[in-house]
This record gives C-alpha cells, structure tokens and sequence, in this order.
C-alpha cells in the first residue's frame, strides 16, 4: 500500500544541525570583508548581534506556532487558520522565493568556490554576465550539484539529515580554526576602522541578517518529519538563532582581529585569507575554502527541505497543481517539490556571479514579507483562540508578536525605492517574475 504521510525520522540533533547548517552557508567565507568594509569591523558585529536579536523575536513566534501546529508547511499552517486562504498564499511563496533563491545561489557559489581549489576549471566560454565570464564547465558544475542534493532529498529526509550533521559538524570546527588562530596570532589594531559608513553602513548590514539568519524556520517546514515533544520543538527553534548569531559574531571578529582594513576591503574570500593570515599557512586557508563548501552543502540541502515541503502543503490544500503533493511510493518524500525545486535553481548558473547579490537582496525581501505575516498570525490566533493548546508557551504574550512586526516592517522599508538599501531593477523583476509564476501556479491549481 503507498503510503499518504510524510515519515517521522529526525530527532533533536538532526533538527538542531537542519536549522544551524541552513544558515552557515558561504556567506561566511565570502562576504566578512564587504561587511566589516560597510560598517567597521565593531559596526558589523553589532549589526549581527542586533539583527540576530531582532529575529529571535520572530523565532519565538515560530517557536510557540510549530509547538501548536507541528504539520508540514510552517509558515503556510499558520496563516492559513489565522488569516485566511489568500494572506496564506502570499505569506508561503513569499518565503519560497527566500528558499529557492538561496539554493539557487548556492548553484553559483559551489562552483565559484571549488574553482579556488582547483584552478584551470574555466573551460567552454559562453559570454559575460556584468563582467563576469561564463564558461560551460562553471554552469555544467553547478547543476550537477543541483541534481546531486534533489536525488540525495528524493531519496528521503533521513539521508539528508546524517549528510547534513557531518557536514555542519566540519563546518564548526572550521570556524573554530580561524577564531583561535584570530585570539592566538591577531592584532586589535586590525579592527580600525571600528565603525565606519553610519546609518547606510549599518543599514547595508542589516538588510542581509534576514537571508543570513534564515534557516530557523525550515523545522517548522519539516515538523511532521521531527520525533520531538512539541515543547521540545519550539525550543529548539530558538536555540538554533542563538547558535547561528554566535557564530557569525565570532566570525566577523576573528577576521577584524587577524586582517587590517585595506586587506579586508580587497575581493575575495576574506575569511579564508584571514585564516591562512592568523596561522601563517595555505593550509588554514584551504581549510576554511573546504569550510565554505561544505556551508554551501548543508544550505543547499536545508532549504531544498524547506522550500518543497511549503509547496507540497499548499498543494495539499489546493492554492498549487495536485502534482506538487504527490509522495515518492517507495521514500515518502514530496519528489515532485523537490525535482521542481531543484529545476528552478539550475537558471542561475546561466547569469554567473552577479546574480548571487541580486538572490540574496530578492530572496531576502520575500522572507521579510513572510515573516511579517507569520508575526501577525502568532498576534491574530493569541487574541482569537487563547485557549488554543500551547505546549512552548512564549512569554510577554503578543508583546513579542508586536515588536517582531515592527521589526519585520522596518526591515520591509529598507527595500523600498528611495531607502537606504533599496533593491535594485534586477531584483525587483525576480520579485515580479515569482509574483507572476505563483499567480500562475494558483491559476493552475483550479482554486
């Protein structure tokens, strides 16, 4: 008999390491010198810690919702009992647009970094994408990639998870690497300029905590899929944003700490160049490149997780095609989600490097949206159904819900034209493009 259900195979670990490799990705690696170049080294880190603050008021929303409703789909859950079929709709392919886009991007990144390690892969010139040269080599690596994560995720929950904790497990002791060579060999001075840019130095900061902190809410995506007391849920949930501030605070001070301003404002993969730099060796440096592309790894698979599982619930309330709810006979998984999932992120490697700053902006901006939605809803059901069983109970009650709204509004603002960080031309036709797609879709789905 096929089976109709997803099946339970994670455990506390497994969730814990789903959630916190989702967000130590190849950020990590690449973009500490832009951020301590925006802010000051001292002006990045406090962007993190305030950003990563910000988001644990939105992560405890998560945390009392998925205890409450632990089913497949999160976000879609959620506001779909407080707000209705056409705000659910929104909240959801808001927050797939954040999903694919990083996956997309890791389609471009995972090439870009093992170029790096194996230099002479530029083979089969295609053309120029905002100066940056495309050869066949870079796009054809890259959807091998793609095909490798969706097959290791048809194949189930289960293998992904064991990939996922072994490959964060590195990623950790990577970053262990650079923060003690940074406190054994750096120079304070090195952290000159402290604060640098203001208020746009910090805006620019801020507008990437989103993108760089999501991956807390892929449990609520795989709930059904999680052996937890439902208590024990929501608080992992929150020990998983505590984790990924602490690491990406750690890492921007051990860059400050083992590299002065000029070498951090250079392109390139500056945390791996402060690496080599704070224990005077390639090797560290290699290291922390194998670091990133094992961060490129665990993203990739978390949020291929996330993103099909949110089209396999919306499917399975008819807002998207039948199609998308199917179950693999033999797996169990959503293999329709998936194998589109991963579809979808295969156009990236066509535009080259550029793209990756226009996915993250776009992506970014679409997972504010969803979690403003997904505050109003933990707000809307505390006043509508108090009596609603809460096994992680948030303190401060809707209080918390408010101030992750504002917080989620403020960001939303940044990306506006005429703000601070406003989103670019490019990134504002992905925003259009998925609007179209998802009507489409709805369209589609006869509903």
């Amino acid at each position: 008999m096929v089976q109709t259900t997803l099946a339970q195979v994670l455990g506390r670990r497994d969730a814990l390491a789903l959630a916190f490799g989702a967000m130590i990705g190849w950020s990590w690696v690449l973009l500490t010198g832009p951020w301590t170049t925006q802010a000051g080294s001292l002006g990045a880190l406090l962007g993190f810690a305030l950003g990563g603050c910000a988001m644990i008021f939105v992560a405890l929303c998560y945390a009392e919702l998925a205890a409450a409703m632990p089913q497949a789909g999160g976000e879609h859950v959620y506001s779909l009992r407080a707000l209705g079929r056409t705000p659910s709709f929104i909240c959801s392919w808001a927050i797939v647009l954040g999903y694919v886009s990083v996956a997309a991007f890791e389609t471009v990144a995972f090439p870009y970094a093992l170029s790096h390690l194996l230099p002479g892969l530029d083979i089969g010139y295609l053309w120029t994408v905002g100066g940056f040269d495309i050869h066949l080599s870079f796009v054809a690596t890259g959807i091998l990639g793609a095909v490798l994560i969706s097959l290791i995720n048809v194949r189930g929950l289960l293998l992904a998870s064991r990939v996922q904790k072994a490959v964060t497990t590195f990623i950790v002791l990577c970053g262990l690497l650079v923060l003690a060579g940074a406190l054994l060999n750096g120079e304070a001075a090195n952290l000159r300029p402290h604060f640098d840019g203001g208020l746009a130095g910090m805006a620019a900061v801020l507008i990437v905590v989103p993108m760089m902190f999501m991956g807390f809410d892929v449990i609520p995506q795989a709930a059904a899929e999680i052996r937890l007391p439902h208590a024990a849920l929501g608080r992992v949930i929150v020990v998983s944003v505590l984790c990924g501030m602490a690491f990406y605070c750690a890492m921007i001070l051990a860059v400050g700490l083992a590299l002065p301003a000029e070498t951090r404002a250079a392109a390139g993969m500056t945390t791996a160049h402060a690496s080599e730099s704070a224990w005077g060796g390639r090797w560290a440096g290699i290291l922390l490149i194998l670091g990133g592309v094992a961060g490129i790894i665990t993203t990739w698979n978390a949020f291929v997780v996330g993103a099909s599982r949110l089209l396999y619930s919306m499917a399975e309330d008819g807002m998207l095609p039948a199609a998308f709810a199917r179950l693999h006979p033999r797996y169990r998984t959503p293999h329709v989600a998936i194998l589109t999932v991963g579809l979808l992120t295969c156009l990236a490697p066509w535009f080259g490097r550029p793209v990756l700053l226009w996915l993250i902006n776009a992506g970014s901006f679409g997972v504010v949206i969803g979690y403003a939605l997904v505050a109003l809803s933990f707000i809307y059901l505390r006043h509508r159904e108090p009596a609603m069983p809460r096994p992680y109970r948030v303190p401060g009650g809707r209080l918390v819900g408010y101030v992750a709204l504002a917080v989620c509004l403020g960001l939303i603002a940044l990306f506006l034209p005429g703000s601070l960080a406003a989103l670019s031309q490019e990134e504002w036709l992905i925003c259009l493009a998925w609007a179209v797609f998802g009507w489409l879709c709805r369209v589609r789905s006869g509903r």
